[in-house]
């Protein structure tokens, strides 16, 4: 039996010494001469009671500071992730993302738009441009453009194929004039495909109009840049807007033979909605003429000889010959004749005053006058003081 462990252990004995082995670091040797007392109290003591032994004992500074910084530099890292956890914009509740593209402006919610499908959805939706569109051009876009625009989307070939149009869709309508970032940032082709603009959206409607891309009808006052000769008028046109200058261009239709005469750098404050969806080369049915008295404003369509377009020319009614004006005496109400008054013009004038037949009106005139046609009674005070601004600073002749 000793002859078989000497054969055994020499050996292994051998080997070990042959390792090239380093010394161990002072705090090993430190560790090795504890006393196993000491080893036997820390076998009874808990996590935590050893945990405050070590820091009170100072035990704990006898670790290598290599050792110590790294264990410190990884716990560090974890705390960093515990605290700071990631959160989406698309965690909100729906109220308060809701409320939050609400507030947006348009340029920020084609940004929106850019980010994922979720918010694409989110910010094309009707009801947030619908309140855009109102603010912003509600005032001189009325029935009459919306009918053009449905007319408009009708006859368009490109929108035949209704997939090829939704590829187009956002960017190409952006991309004529907006100048968001996102659109260059995010033109590839698959982001194309992804941002696909319904073509009924209110949406594309109002980036449309903001673009210039779509022409609709509105009216203009005093056209021509105010030209003398259309004081206190308002015509039709087809009106596109100009993002650069914030203005638009007006194309007025033609008369007779003329070429269509087009006005540039027209202001928002000169434009309105067509009040009535009567063409201008057609009669207006007047529906106002019995309860018409003296002090109404009114408007009643002009022009010059049948080839041309009617224009709307303002004016107020009048009291008859006999009458003094006294409101307690003052039956003109009751005549069938009613007194029209274009009082920017001086006394005497042949374009002072005119006179129509309240129950059997018409188109009455001739060529040396021109012709009048139907008649608006103005009740929004709104149009009439838009009218009072426009009166020119010198009598017309």
């Amino acid at each position: 039996m000793l002859l078989y462990l000497l054969i055994t252990c020499v050996p292994f004995l051998i080997f070990l010494k042959s390792l090239p082995l380093k010394p161990l670091p002072s705090w090993a040797t430190e560790m090795r001469l504890l006393s196993p007392f000491f080893w036997k109290e820390i076998s009874f003591l808990t996590i935590s009671e050893l945990t405050k032994y070590i820091f009170s004992s100072g035990f704990l500074f006898q670790i290598p500071s290599k050792m110590s910084m790294k264990r410190k530099t990884v716990t560090c890292k974890v705390e960093n992730v515990e605290e700071v956890p990631e959160m989406s914009v698309l965690d909100l509740p729906e109220l308060a993302l809701e409320c939050i593209l609400e507030r947006l402006p348009p340029d920020a919610l084609c940004s929106m738009a850019g980010v994922c499908t979720s918010l694409r959805e989110r910010c094309m939706s009707d009801h947030l441009w619908e309140k855009h569109m109102k603010h912003k051009w509600g005032r001189i876009i009325g029935p009459v453009a919306y009918t053009a625009w449905q007319g408009h989307l009708a006859t368009r070939t490109e929108f035949g194929n209704p997939k090829q149009a939704k590829q187009k869709g956002l960017l190409r309508i952006l991309s004529l004039g907006w100048p968001f970032s996102w659109i260059k940032s995010k033109a590839d082709d698959n982001f194309k495909q992804k941002s696909s603009l319904p073509i009924h959206s209110v949406m594309a409607w109002y980036l449309a109009l903001e673009t210039g891309r779509f022409s609709f009808p509105a009216q203009v006052y005093n056209r021509e840049n105010g030209h003398v000769g259309f004081m206190l008028s308002c015509y039709d046109a087809k009106i596109s807007y100009d993002p650069r200058t914030d203005t638009f261009q007006a194309r007025y239709p033609p008369h007779g033979s003329r070429a269509p005469a087009i006005e540039n750098g027209v202001p928002w404050e000169r434009l309105r909605a067509p009040p009535v969806d009567t063409p201008h080369h057609d009669l207006h049915i007047s529906d106002c003429l019995n309860e018409l008295r003296p002090g109404d404003h009114v408007e009643i369509q002009w022009r010059r000889n049948k080839e041309f377009p009617y224009g709307w020319w303002y004016g107020v009614v009048g009291h008859l010959e006999p009458c003094d004006g006294n409101e307690n005496y003052c039956r003109c109400h009751e005549s069938d004749t009613v007194v029209l008054e274009f009082n920017q013009y001086t006394p005497g004038s042949r374009w002072r005053h005119t006179t129509i037949n309240r129950k059997d009106h018409g188109e009455e005139g001739n060529e040396a006058d021109g012709f009048y046609g139907g008649i608006r009674k103005l009740s929004n005070e709104e149009e009439i003081s838009m009218w009072r601004r426009l009166w020119p600073s010198e009598v017309l002749e």
